[in-house]
């Protein structure tokens, strides 16, 4: 009886052995490599939206840009030092002189200034406000386009929801005509271009508002600037010969 277990226990031993051999020799099947999630293949399932979505984001970007590069020009024009010129000009009796300073300057401050010396000799009245209305010229200039960033932050999470609403609709039909062969995969389709426009429109949305949010705080910086400018200039006109 022992020896019949012994030789039992070999052959289990033996048979083992050899499924391990095989196991070593062929390989275990090499399983499915896990799908990765990148920005890119969230933006391919948006669909037709996402191609809108980008659109905005590029044109709210350029704008953005540019207005940012000249607010910023503005801002750092040296408007002290600009003004005591004009103010030496003006004590000297030389207007030609400071009006072609200011015009060499191509600022806002310079043109809003250049104004009011071209009223010189008008009331005080007429060239207050000659020089008001150049500035709210120069502010409108200035916020040339930035009405485009604001439309762009609000029009962003409402084509996300468009996306989401369209991706819903898309997985319902597919369920009605799926009939009782419902599958995951049949929903899932539907269901990831929902959720991908909703995603991305907030983040549209998101970058939209924050630029016109800088947009508005360089914007107002520059009009406190013109104002401070524009009085300083007429209590210059208004000190004694």
């Amino acid at each position: 009886m022992i020896s019949i277990l012994l030789i039992q226990s070999e052959v289990q031993g033996a048979v083992q052995a050899v499924a391990d051999t095989a196991n070593a020799v062929l390989g275990a099947a090499p399983e499915a490599a896990p799908a990765k999630l990148s920005v890119l293949n969230m933006a391919v399932h948006g669909g037709w939206v996402m191609i809108v979505l980008l659109l905005l984001l590029v044109l709210a970007l350029y704008i953005s840009i540019e207005r940012l590069l000249v607010l910023n020009r503005a801002l750092k024009e040296d408007s002290t030092a600009f003004m005591n010129e004009v103010s030496q000009f003006i004590h000297k009796g030389d207007i030609d002189g400071a009006r072609r300073m200011a015009r060499s300057k191509q600022s806002p401050i310079a043109r809003m200034i250049d104004k009011g010396l071209s009223r010189l000799g008008r009331p005080l009245s007429d060239i207050q406000t000659a020089v008001e209305n150049a500035g709210k010229l120069e502010v409108a200039n200035l916020e040339k386009r930035v009405s485009l960033v604001a439309t762009v932050a609000s029009l962003g999470p409402m084509l996300g929801f468009l996306g989401t609403v369209t991706g819903m609709v898309k997985a319902f039909f597919d369920m009605a005509n799926a009939g009782n062969n419902i599958e995951i995969a049949t929903l899932s389709s539907g269901i990831y271009e929902a959720m991908v426009t909703t995603v991305g429109g907030l983040i549209v949305g998101i970058i939209a508002y924050f630029l016109y949010d800088v947009l508005v705080s360089r914007i107002n910086k520059v009009v406190f600037m013109l104002e401070a400018r524009s009085m300083e200039f007429m209590d210059l006109l208004h000190e004694p010969a």
